[in-house]
């Protein structure tokens, strides 16, 4: 009996410890952690709008610089900065005394070139009459040959002096009508109606216009009209057409947006360290005079917008698995093991010569043709979807087995400790959908 009484202890305590074992091992299993942490994003509906983003200088529609023809010192100014003006308006003037003294001149010499020319036609006209009296003597054999000769060469050479005392006059009175010119000019007028944006001298400078006309003012013609000059990047001209909406926002008034029109895309080109872009011009009202010439603007042109349409993360369709996630990726069933076997085909695809990896799914993957990889429970497969319109975040699905809800995968992480099983490490072979061994 004592015997016996023993075998029945140990048998009990036997029993304890297969059930304490197997709890471990239960409970180990229940708080262990799978092999890949996955980060999901669900699929979802709504509005996408397509930018294209640029920088761009805000300007009068019509900017005129207004400087001066004659040299001299400013002997007043008549308009300072922020000045309005009207067409015609004196708003500078340079010294006249030299310009004065110039006309004066001019006017005496012409008045000497007049009488000069009045003197010399007395004499013509006397000449033609002396050389007339010496023909009807020489006629009446009077006078010798010789003395009619002399008098017809007086009148000749007469005649020709009035012609050139008539040049002379025409000559005097052109110095006269630009010593005139020279004085009107020393009058600075405005040329249009508008408002003097800059004032580049002060009172007793001295201008000297022999190699350029310096600039005085610039006015601009209406400031409520104006127009904002954008660079715009080669990659994105072809999105932009004329008559396109745009908005912008100014540093001087944060959060608020500015509306205007594209009137022109310029066909010139800039060069800027080997940076193409394009010149953009974009008409803005300014009605309430907010926006001033020189602030710098920053332009949005919306080229697409698309409503309530299925929508997928950009960063789903950048993920692609590597190759430890996938040797990571366990195999508790058949379907299990054959998703793992093509993530890791498509894996490899990545880095075979033609492939785009991290772009497109395939080798021959068309622009438009992405794929994407979706988490069903904890199996991660990968699908085909065909883009649409992006706005740099979240892009437009046209068509694909994707659906509203469904969770796609934007990252993935190797779990600390985590070992792959032997079956998906690289270069072991994928099991067959049956779950035998693949034979060889």
């Amino acid at each position: 009996m004592k015997w016996l009484g023993s075998k029945r202890l140990w048998f009990v305590v036997v029993l304890a410890g297969i059930a304490a074992g197997t709890t471990a091992v239960v409970v180990k299993r229940r708080a262990a952690k799978p092999a890949v942490q996955w980060e999901t994003t669900p699929v979802d509906r709504g509005r996408i709008v397509a930018r294209v983003t640029a920088t761009g200088t805000l300007s009068a529609l019509v900017t005129v610089q207004v400087g001066s023809q004659v040299s001299g010192s400013i002997q007043k100014l008549f308009a300072d900065f922020n000045s309005p003006v009207k067409k015609g308006q004196l708003i500078a003037k340079i010294d006249p005394r030299l310009f004065q003294a110039a006309l004066e001149n001019a006017r005496a010499n012409y008045a000497q070139a007049k009488a000069t020319l009045m003197k010399d036609e007395v004499q013509a006209r006397f000449n033609e009459r002396q050389s007339k009296r010496q023909g009807a003597l020489v006629k009446d054999k009077l006078i010798a040959p010789a003395d009619f000769d002399t008098a017809e060469s007086a009148a000749g050479t007469s005649l020709a002096q009035v012609e050139a005392d008539k040049a002379n006059v025409q000559q005097a009175r052109a110095i006269l009508h630009q010593a005139e010119v020279n004085m009107e000019l020393t009058n600075i007028v405005s040329p249009t109606d508008g408002v003097v944006i800059s004032r580049n001298v002060d009172v007793g400078q001295t201008v000297a216009a022999s190699l350029s006309a310096p600039i005085i003012f610039v006015i601009a013609e209406d400031l409520r009209k104006m127009q904002v000059d954008t660079s715009v990047a080669e990659a994105d001209v072809g999105k932009l057409t004329a008559a396109m909406d745009a908005t912008f926002m100014v540093d001087a008034y944060p959060g608020e947006k500015f509306k205007g029109k594209v009137r022109q895309i310029r066909n010139a080109a800039q060069t800027v360290q080997n940076v193409v872009t394009y010149d953009a011009v974009i008409d803005v009202n300014n009605l309430d005079l907010k926006l001033r010439p020189g602030m710098t603007a920053n332009v949005n042109f919306v080229f697409a917008n698309r409503e309530d349409v299925l929508r997928v993360p950009n960063a789903a369709l950048r993920f692609r698995p590597s190759a430890e996630l996938l040797a990571a990726l366990k195999t508790p069933s058949s379907g299990d093991a054959m998703a793992a076997s093509n993530a890791r085909a498509e894996s490899g695809d990545r880095h075979r010569p033609g492939t785009s990896g991290g772009s497109s799914g395939g080798k021959d993957e068309a622009p438009n043709r992405r794929s994407v990889w979706v988490l069903s429970g904890a199996v991660p497969h990968s699908t085909q979807i065909k883009t649409g319109t992006s706005d740099g975040t979240k892009t437009e699905v046209v068509d694909g087995a994707l659906a509203e809800g469904d969770q796609v995968i934007t990252d993935g992480t190797l779990t600390a400790g985590a070992k792959p099983p032997a079956s998906l490490l690289p270069g072991a072979p994928a099991p067959r959908s049956g779950g035998g061994p693949r034979p060889f």
